[in-house]
């Protein structure tokens, strides 16, 4: 017999039980390994988003906070803006009082000292601008400013005898405080 080979013919392996079952093995482990290195992946990739979650919470709470204090101090500049022009229109306000007060001393017709007085009213009620009634009442330094004492036996202590100065509240807050005259019982 001559060894010939057919050129035609393909080479085929076949492999026996035992080298099957190792192949399967191997498949088993590679797929196992991938499993766990993904399952890896997952959990770092899902500790970098719980990270960043966190860090994005905290940006927003800084905005938030940077916001709110911005609108305070825009508020806060304003008031103190608006508060500045009612204590120089209170200035001027004060001198036609006392005009008024002169004229009416003198028997001098204060008419238009009324008309204009009664416009500046309107406009101070418009604006939120009241005055503090302090006559008679027990002396608060939140709303007044104490520059004279008098003794007086038969009024308690601390309570206003006299207004030299009136004082004004704007929306809650005292822009001028009332200057008064208290008294002591001793």
């Amino acid at each position: 017999m001559t060894n010939e080979t057919n050129s035609d013919e393909i080479p085929v392996n076949v492999k026996s039980d035992n080298e099957i079952d190792s192949d399967e093995s191997e498949e088993s482990q590679t797929l196992s390994t991938n499993v766990e290195e993904l399952t890896k992946l997952l959990d770092t990739e899902k500790e970098k988003v719980s990270e960043y979650e966190e860090k994005l919470k905290h940006v927003l709470a800084d905005f938030q906070n940077l916001n709110r204090k911005t609108q305070s101090d825009i508020e806060k500049g304003v008031n103190a803006k608006i508060d500045e022009f009612v204590l120089d229109f209170l200035k001027i306000y004060d001198d036609f009082v006392i005009a008024k007060e002169v004229f009416s001393n003198n028997k001098i017709n204060s008419d238009g000292l009324d008309s204009i007085l009664k416009h500046m009213d309107s406009l101070l009620k418009k604006y939120h601008v009241v005055p503090i009634d302090a006559l008679g009442e027990i002396f608060n330094p939140n709303f007044h400013e104490a520059i004279s004492i008098i003794n007086d036996p038969d009024l308690d202590d601390n309570t206003i005898t006299k207004e030299i100065r009136k004082g004004y509240i704007s929306h809650e807050r005292v822009i001028r405080p009332t200057l008064v005259e208290i008294s002591k019982k001793g």
